[in-house]
């Protein structure tokens, strides 16, 4: 049984998303909570080394310190975790996987700094990764004339500059479309930096804080802060709007702009097609990645 789970989280205290030995990260956390729910798989109780417990699958992996409030991801519960599910206390529940949503955050308690906000049947043929056609991302900057808000502290950056949030939007529109954007990633070994940036645009909301939005069909290591650091870059008069195209098109990182802080970032919204066409998507999504890999 595939579940969907949406998933929002606060990064700071976070190391990233993928679960690593030792550290807290926010499958880990969502997985132990999980556990203690749905217990072991079949496989993992009858003594199979290699089985273990549920393990989530994600649209997108977010670095230490970069939250979401627009998470996704699934998990597939063997009959027996999901007997665990549909009932609860020798009773069956009305509908078991939304449910599940409610049980989980009782688990990880009264204020914790990641949760599920639904649960639901995946439609066949979804995969929160592979199915996945758009992620889209916000990234918040108080400037010197929003200036410095403690209370936002954890999700919005700051400099000390004065930002022309004009020319910060004209130079994001430069880089809209499918391109390699291997200036604005991190370099990942035989990992391709591909990809069509859908939408790019920068404003000021009510309290002055600069707002970007950024969304493509996918994001490579560190591209969004690297994106927003070059725009920051144009709007303290560092760069000019043209250079940061041609700075793409050079094809090699650079240190004409700095990569900012993590903790402006945040996702806020993962994009599927309709139901019937999931199953095709992932595949198309599967294979593209086997021949770029």
């Amino acid at each position: 049984m595939r579940i969907r789970l949406d998933i929002a989280y606060d990064g700071t205290h976070f190391r990233g998303w993928a679960k690593q030995p030792g550290l807290r990260t926010v499958q880990g956390t969502i997985e132990e909570a999980l556990a203690r729910i749905v217990g072991p798989s079949a496989e993992s109780a009858a003594g199979d080394p290699q089985a273990s417990g549920p393990r989530l699958v994600v649209a997108g992996r977010t670095d230490a310190g970069v939250h979401a409030t627009g998470q996704v991801a699934h998990v597939d519960l063997d009959a027996q975790q999901w007997a665990r599910v549909a009932t609860r206390n020798g009773r069956a529940a009305l509908d078991p996987a939304a449910s599940l949503a409610s049980r989980i955050r009782g688990v990880l308690g009264q204020y914790p700094d990641a949760t599920v906000s639904r649960t639901s049947l995946a439609p066949e043929g979804f995969d929160a990764r592979f199915s996945a056609v758009w992620r889209r991302y916000r990234y918040r900057l108080a400037d010197a004339r929003a200036g410095y808000d403690p209370l936002l502290r954890h999700d919005t950056t700051t400099v000390r500059a004065v930002l022309d949030e004009g020319a910060m939007d004209a130079a994001a529109q430069t880089l809209i479309g499918l391109h390699d954007f291997a200036a604005y990633c991190k370099p990942r070994e035989e990992g391709t930096t591909i990809r069509t940036l859908l939408d790019y645009r920068w404003s000021r909301d009510a309290s002055g804080v600069l707002v970007a939005e950024v969304k493509a069909d996918a994001f490579c290591h560190s591209m969004v802060r690297a994106l927003v650091g070059a725009c920051a870059a144009v709007g303290e008069g560092r760069l000019e709007v043209a250079d940061l195209a041609r700075l793409r098109d050079d094809l090699t990182r650079t240190s004409a702009f700095k990569v900012l802080a993590a903790r402006g970032l945040t996702l806020t919204e993962v994009g599927y097609p309709a139901d019937e066409l999931l199953a095709a998507r992932a595949e198309q999504t599967r294979n593209r990645r086997d021949h770029d890999d």
